[in-house]
């Protein structure tokens, strides 16, 4: 943490102001944004609570990967529109990918043509 102190000291030094550490051991970490993902490998990771409040430090080199806009359609999903609407699997399909994967949505829309 700091070049030149000892790490026993420095753990005293966190005790004293009621700082704990706990290395916690992660095998990969995802952080969704907005717009993508940073996806760490391997990192390490540090939970600190100070005066009951908990925050997490992660180190290591994340990957950056964009998200996908439209989220993958299973069939349940298409079938739940299929029983809701009585539509067919191509039409509920269309409608789920009209409203960007909100069933709700697809099943208002499909209903709301009749």
């Amino acid at each position: 943490m700091f070049p030149g102190v000892n790490p026993r000291q420095m753990q005293k030094m966190m005790q004293k102001m009621g700082m704990q550490q706990v290395d916690l051991k992660a095998l990969k970490i995802v952080i969704t944004l907005t717009d993508k993902e940073l996806v760490f490998e391997n990192p390490g990771l540090s939970k600190i609570n100070m005066m009951g409040q908990e925050t997490y430090q992660i180190t290591g080199s994340p990957i950056e990967q964009t998200l996908d806009s439209m989220p993958e359609i299973s069939s349940e999903d298409v079938q739940t529109v299929v029983d809701q609407t009585g539509k067919t699997e191509d039409e509920a399909r269309a409608a789920i990918i009209e409203a960007k994967g909100d069933l709700a949505e697809a099943i208002m829309n499909l209903s709301s043509e009749e």
